[in-house]
């Protein structure tokens, strides 16, 4: 037979066509009258029912999925009409003597139409067999394409959902930074920093009003205040950039941080002893505490300041340690100008002293400056004690003077008044006997010893005769 499809002629033992794999679909004539037909029929049925080749199966099966094409065998209307004009010549010209014979092969035909039948339902249920095998294949291969595809699409929509992930996390990340950078362009630092800036700059307004702004925001941060003192530190004008901070400290009597931004300020400025000052003023414990290391306390003066009437040692100390310096001629000591205190300063003589201290702790801070004034006034005596008392007197007396402890007695016998310079003076010694025969004026003191300063004068009148 010749396949539809291609034109290739089919042999008759094989269903699929050798060159384009075709398959080729058998619809026989069911006339069981027809020899030819018949014999047609049962030789494709044969053909069908065949085995047929694993190579062939594969290759059908290929060709199946592929093109979808089948080659169907089907007998013309003119070979069906040329093959009953055959049969009924056959059938004229047998019908005397092969009448039996006919009725055999009709018979043999009956049979072989009903084992064509039975061959035709096997080869259609190989058929269906087949048709259910491809199914079932087709139907695992389907399962195994829509998984592949629902895996597909999970890692699709896995990657999609990673993707809005990142681009949302971009984007809130976006958020963050920029609300992060206005908040800090708005911010206490920043306002500290574009201060600074503008100090390099030499736009002092500006950073004025930056320092402002900042301190506007906290007032209780000394950073504000630092840069505002710097900027009349970079003009030289220390003194406007101390009261930046001594002004904040009047209003914040208690803030800590404040005071030790002054205490920096000082200190960078080769000022430590404007430190002792600001700390002197403070009421505060907990900001002394803070700072304790840059406390300097005054000296104290043992004994306290007076006045005595005898020499006095006079002992400086100060409970934060470190050098003390004292200078007594009433100008305030420094570390260069005053006398280092080593040991107690002795005063003995007269007069009144001033005596100005100051202490310099480890940190070299320097104390404020302490004083005491001592004034010394050696006591005297009353005038001397002379014995025997005025009088007139016969026999020979002995003059004799009371001399304290500390006293050097003299005395004149012509009336004038003693005076240790003097040659006419006498100093005493022991007692001096009275002139005979004459009047005497005995005049006499005491010089005390330390100061040199004299008693009132004694005066005896004596008158010696036989």
């Amino acid at each position: 037979m010749r396949c539809t499809h291609c034109g290739a002629m089919i042999p008759d033992d094989q269903v699929v066509c050798p060159e384009c794999g075709a398959e080729v679909q058998i619809v026989p004539d069911y006339n069981p009258l027809d020899d030819v037909l018949t014999r047609e029929v049962k030789g494709s049925v044969e053909g069908a029912t065949r085995q047929i080749r694993t190579d062939d199966i594969r290759r059908y099966r290929r060709d199946d999925r592929t093109k979808n094409v089948n080659s169907t065998r089907v007998l013309s209307p003119e070979e069906r009409a040329r093959i009953r004009d055959m049969k009924r010549a056959g059938a004229r010209n047998t019908s005397g003597t092969a009448s039996g014979r006919n009725t055999g092969d009709i018979r043999r035909q009956r049979r072989n139409t009903a084992e064509v039948r039975g061959q035709r339902r096997g080869t259609e249920e190989v058929r269906r067999q087949r048709q259910d095998t491809d199914d079932l294949r087709r139907q695992k291969q389907n399962t195994s394409e829509l998984r592949r595809l629902r895996q597909e699409k999970r890692l699709e929509a896995a990657k999609r959902k990673r993707r809005n992930l990142l681009i949302t996390l971009f984007l809130l990340l976006a958020l963050i930074v920029a609300g992060v950078w206005l908040v800090y362009q708005n911010s206490y630092t920043s306002m500290i920093n574009k201060g600074y800036q503008a100090i390099q700059s030499g736009d002092y307004d500006s950073a004025e009003s930056y320092f402002n702004r900042a301190i506007s925001k906290d007032r209780s941060r000394p950073d504000a205040y630092t840069g505002y003192a710097e900027i009349y530190v970079d003009q030289n004008d220390l003194e406007s950039a101390e009261d930046v901070f001594l002004s904040a400290i009047e209003t914040q009597p208690t803030n800590e941080e404040l005071y030790q931004a002054a205490i920096n300020f000082y200190m960078e400025t080769e000022q430590p002893a404007k430190v002792s000052a600001l700390l002197e003023d403070c009421e505060d414990q907990n900001v002394l505490d803070s700072v304790s290391d840059y406390i300097s306390l005054a000296p104290t003066f043992a004994p306290e300041e007076g006045t005595y009437n005898e020499v006095q040692e006079i002992t400086l100390s100060s409970e934060t340690g470190g050098d003390i310096y004292y200078t007594t001629d009433g100008t305030d000591p420094t570390a260069e100008t005053g006398t280092k205190y080593g040991e107690p300063i002795l005063i003995q003589t007269e007069g009144e002293f001033e005596i100005r201290a100051i202490a310099v702790n480890a940190n070299g801070i320097p104390s404020t400056v302490s004083s005491a004034v001592y004034t010394i006034e050696f006591p005297i005596e009353d005038a001397p004690a002379v014995t025997p008392s005025t009088g007139q007197y016969t026999e020979p007396t002995q003059i004799t003077i009371t001399v304290p402890e500390g006293y050097t007695a003299y005395y004149t016998m012509d009336g004038s008044t003693p005076d240790p310079e003097s040659s006419s003076t006498e100093q005493y010694t022991g007692p001096v006997n009275m002139p005979e025969n004459t009047q005497t004026i005995f005049n006499a003191i005491l010089v005390n010893d330390q100061n040199g300063k004299a008693t009132e004068v004694t005066t005896r009148n004596y008158i010696t005769t036989d």
